[in-house]
């Protein structure tokens, strides 16, 4: 694939359709690789890389959890703001069945079903993030402000380093 040529995804024709300013960036994926992968890549702080995480409650409902590459979610914490009893990541063929996107790729733009979306704090203290844009070794740049209408995310403070 050329370099210049990006792939459209749901999560690309999202952002289009909403005219959301982006910038988008290959690179040659590693599986098992992760943020810290994808950061080496592309030459950014993994802090800006933001994870797109499919969990689910105690009952098998799913949410989305955005987070910076280089922190965790405290699933206890969640669970306690959504006033459930548990959240759990879930396996990769749940997550890839909620989403509509294969792990490693995985956007919360254009999901095949709609989902709460719940966006870290400190993401928003960031100028640009590197976000999934919908297949493996492809990151969106944007602003994080633009996740706040896009998804209708609700802000949360859950990381843990």
């Amino acid at each position: 694939m050329a370099k210049d040529k990006l792939p459209v995804t749901a999560a690309i024709r999202q952002l289009r359709q909403h005219k959301v300013p982006f910038t988008g960036h290959l690179y040659a994926y590693e599986e098992k690789g992760g943020t810290a992968a994808s950061s080496r890549e592309l030459g950014v702080p993994e802090h800006q890389v933001i994870k797109t995480l499919i969990m689910e409650n105690e009952k098998g409902s799913p949410l989305v959890v955005l987070m910076h590459g280089d922190r965790q979610v405290s699933t206890k914490e969640l669970a306690r703001i959504l006033g459930v009893k548990t959240i759990t990541p879930c396996p990769p063929d749940t997550a890839n069945r909620h989403s509509g996107y294969l792990v490693g790729g995985t956007s919360p733009l254009g999901t095949r079903r709609a989902m709460p979306v719940y966006i870290e704090k400190t993401i928003l203290d960031l100028p640009k993030i590197y976000l999934n844009g919908g297949k493996r070794g492809f990151l969106v740049e944007i602003e994080p402000r633009w996740l706040l209408s896009l998804l209708s995310a609700q802000v949360v403070e859950v990381g843990i380093s």
